[in-house]
């Protein structure tokens, strides 16, 4: 698994996963505020499958240690 989650896209994940199984947990939305695991996971990761399928890449040239 070669990482194509960017740092600004991984922080993104992380927050929004955190916060909708928070929610969830809180009582304050349904059970699927526990779909907030897939964000979070993948942001962990830096992995996300479907930009793998689509060709995408967060990732920027730094991030990834490419040089120009």
């Amino acid at each position: 698994m070669k990482a194509n989650v960017g740092f600004v896209d991984m922080f993104i994940r992380i927050f929004a996963g955190v916060v909708l199984i928070g929610l969830a947990i809180a009582g304050v939305i349904g059970w699927w505020g526990y779909i907030g695991i897939v964000p979070l996971l993948t942001g962990l990761m830096k992995f996300c499958p479907a930009y793998s399928i689509l060709g995408i890449s967060t990732k920027s040239k730094e991030e990834s240690g490419e040089s120009h």
